[in-house]
């Protein structure tokens, strides 16, 4: 009986894009770029920005 977890499919394919985004790239991936491959939307409204995590 095959077992098939939703959220770490989802994850590995967000990293695949990822991997895949920095692979193809010349230089380290800008946020806006990164945000693009991950499919975040802009923010609308002016609160402050979240806390950046290094990939580092």
């Amino acid at each position: 009986m095959p077992l098939h977890d939703a959220v770490a499919l989802a994850e590995i394919d967000l990293y695949t894009d990822v991997l895949a985004a920095v692979s193809e790239a010349d230089a380290p991936l800008t946020t806006e770029e990164l945000d693009r491959v991950l499919g975040v939307r802009p923010r609308t409204t002016a609160s402050p920005a979240p806390a950046r995590v290094s990939l580092a």
